[in-house]
């Protein structure tokens, strides 16, 4: 009696079987160039939506995202600062100074709730956002509480303002850090994810996989039907090599843009966001010196060291470098302003220095110093979002057109082998 073989091995015996046959092995050919163009089309779809998806999430996600937490640090050292100057004046706050307080906070509040959208739940980035939520409303309870005793004259009221300057710089301040830490590394990771390498290399392996078969196939035909061209299968070969320019060029033109967006954009705007939180803490050092009278404290040895470290000279900076050199001399102006102020501070003159630091001159050398890095800020946000635009095109053409593409490849294939096949019967 006869075993019967199981369903299985008797298909892979008969697939085994073909390859013994001249219309077998043409059949066996025909089902790897099948394979081969339908897989080469699914991952080519695949590959250009997964880098459109990554590209778009960068745009839309990930750097809004750097771009908020880097708004809510500064608007935090901008209102610590804003709020020590208000106090110094004495008495009722200048009008301008408590509006740029206001302005400040409102800023870090909304910032805070558009990061809160774009973050998961759960996480490094979640958990300061919360941290930060908690504690502004202890700082700004603080604020308002330093406020009042300064205006009866009270001196209880540099040490409402201390604390809550205390809060600001070792709580609120460093988890804005860790939220665009975290934002930068979530930036990376977008990166990683736009340029799809897995994918890339994936289809790169299936469209020379292909391309081999199909000349394989070819040279076959030549030599076992002494047909020197088979036309069908010339075509399906044209649309392959035009299938892998077109993934090519539209794969090459993405990472350049990328790398663009990450060398000229993100990059600079992390290094800029740096440097302006730094000159905001300059100028709360100079105002807390003053608000706490001590004269030459560790707010001013602070000072020093920070103004000592920052630098514009940056090589990733060079796109920008005419707002950088001015940036620098705006500074060396404004560092010139404050020693004049320590000057008359550590010389006796406390109310002199008083009105030197939150006169017109020492406010605008500050400003002009900021306004400077803010535009540079906005030159190389607006080069990330120009190089993230350009770097989306043709992705969405290519993950439509890609299959299309490997569904005529299969076509051609076919017509070009079952000519030959009916030669058989």
């Amino acid at each position: 009696m006869t075993a019967v073989q199981a369903p299985p091995r008797a298909a892979l015996a008969r697939l085994a079987g073909l390859r013994h046959t001249s219309p077998g092995r043409l059949q066996l050919l025909l089902v790897t160039v099948l394979a081969l163009a339908a897989l080469t089309g699914l991952v080519t779809g695949l590959a250009a939506r997964s880098a459109a998806t990554g590209t778009a999430d960068l745009g839309d996600r990930a750097q809004p995202l750097l771009a908020e937490a880097e708004t809510v640090h500064a608007a935090l050292a901008d209102a610590d600062t804003t709020a020590a100057q208000a106090f110094i004046t004495g008495g009722l706050e200048p009008p301008e100074l408590t509006r740029r307080y206001d302005e400040k906070m409102a800023a870090a509040a909304t910032a805070l709730t558009g990061a809160a959208r774009r973050t998961r739940d759960d996480g490094r980035a979640a958990d300061a956002i919360r941290a930060i939520s908690t504690g502004l409303g202890d700082y700004t309870a603080l604020i308002a509480t330093a406020r009042a005793l300064n205006r009866q004259g009270k001196p209880v009221g540099a040490a409402y303002l201390s604390t809550a300057s205390q809060l600001n710089r070792e709580t609120l301040q460093p988890q804005a850090q860790a939220l665009f830490r975290e934002a930068r590394r979530d930036a990376g990771a977008g990166y990683d994810s736009a340029r799809s390498t897995w994918w890339l290399m994936l289809l790169l392996v299936l469209t020379v996989a292909l391309s081999v078969v199909l000349v394989w196939t070819q040279i076959h035909l030549s030599r076992s039907t002494r047909r020197t061209f088979n036309v069908p299968l010339l075509a399906a070969s044209a649309l392959t090599v035009l299938l892998m320019l077109g993934c090519a060029v539209v794969f090459a033109h993405q990472q350049t843009r990328l790398d663009s967006a990450d060398r000229d954009g993100s990059g600079p705007v992390e290094t800029l966001a740096d440097k302006r939180i730094t000159v905001l803490r300059e100028r709360a050092d100079e105002a807390l010196t003053l608000a706490a009278r001590t004269g030459h404290g560790e707010l001013e040895v602070e000072f020093t060291k920070l103004a000592g470290q920052i630098t514009f000279d940056d090589a990733e900076l060079g796109d920008v470098r005419s707002l950088m050199d001015e940036a620098k001399t705006r500074h060396e102006a404004y560092v010139a302003a404050h020693q004049r102020i320590r000057a008359l501070d550590d010389g006796g003159d406390y109310e002199g220095a008083v009105r030197l630091a939150v006169s017109d001159e020492t406010t605008k050398a500050f400003e002009a110093l900021t306004a400077t890095l803010d535009a540079a800020l906005n030159d190389r946000r607006a080069v990330f979002d120009a190089e993230i635009g350009a770097a989306g095109r043709g992705l969405g053409t290519l993950t439509v057109l890609g299959p299309l593409l490997a569904l005529a490849i299969c076509v051609f294939a076919t017509i070009g082998l079952r000519a030959r096949l009916e030669e058989y019967r």
